[in-house]
């Protein structure tokens, strides 16, 4: 068995090596008889070029989901098929077949989607997981600007209310004219909630996205007062359209949104290393 274990690195920053996490992951794998190599990258074709060989098995060292997410979306990039070819075999409701199953040592930090998904935590668990565990397979967000999604995306929030459509499926859930307080397009749970307000309970592995709107609405006709809406629905793909421009957190990393964007589930694309049940 040969396994690649694989760290991001920053660009222009001293590299020291391999972290002692991972150090301790290499002991692991190779006392359970795995050919090891280890590998760093700090840029997208670093990455591929780390990745090349199919017979590898994949362990990214990390701290951090929006680490996960650069690796599952250059995997996905060399997963797309050609536009005018349909692979055979490729599961109904999927643009992708499924991705290489990779394994997560957390370093410093552990990425939350390692509590979230219940994957192993320590070198020995990983070790483990790699070498004899399971495969859990779960969905993937995509959206129409080339990137993916693993926890999901959070439009809005705080004390900023924006205007938009959002449109799930055939569901209209804002139509332009209110205030939105936020919105999350949800895979997994990391942000389902927001102000200490649940707005989706969105499961990983049931092939729907969960989107969820809120918006502050006036009640009561002679003592008025504002209460929360949360509009919730769960389909295959949703598009969002910012009046203006609206910051979003994706799996860890932060934007601005300006233009109309979809996202759409891949279900059971991703795979993860995971210790059997």
């Amino acid at each position: 068995m040969n396994v690649v274990v694989l760290t991001l690195v920053e660009a222009n920053c001293a590299n020291p090596g391999p972290r002692t996490q991972a150090l301790h992951l290499v002991d692991e794998l190779k006392a359970r008889g795995a050919v090891v190599r280890t590998a760093e990258a700090d840029k997208p074709e670093e990455v591929d070029a780390a990745l090349a060989d199919p017979d590898e098995r994949i362990v990214l060292a990390a701290d951090t989901d929006e680490q996960v997410n650069a690796v599952l979306a250059r995997l996905v990039r060399q997963a797309i098929p050609a536009p005018s070819k349909r692979p055979e075999g490729l599961p109904d409701g999927r643009t992708i077949p499924d991705l290489p199953p990779i394994a997560i040592l957390p370093l410093a930090t552990a990425p939350g989607i390692v509590a979230r998904f219940g994957l192993p935590g320590t070198p020995a668990e990983v070790a483990a997981a790699v070498t004899e565990g399971v495969v859990k397979r779960t969905d993937l967000l995509r959206h129409d600007g080339g990137g993916v999604a693993i926890d999901g995306v959070r439009l809005g929030g705080g004390d900023r209310p924006w205007r938009g459509v959002v449109n799930l499926d055939d569901v209209v859930l804002a139509d332009g004219s209110e205030q939105i307080l936020a919105c999350v397009v949800a895979n997994a749970d990391g942000y389902a909630a927001t102000d200490d307000m649940v707005l989706a309970e969105p499961d990983p592995a049931d092939g729907k996205i969960d989107v969820a709107v809120a918006v502050p609405v006036t009640v009561g006709r002679f003592r008025k007062r504002l209460r929360i809406e949360v509009r919730r629905a769960r389909g295959r793909a949703v598009a969002v359209h910012p009046e203006d421009s609206v910051t979003y957190i994706q799996d860890g990393l932060v934007g601005e949104l300006g233009r109309k964007r979809t996202w759409w589930i891949e279900p059971g694309a991703a795979g993860w290393y995971a210790a059997e049940a």
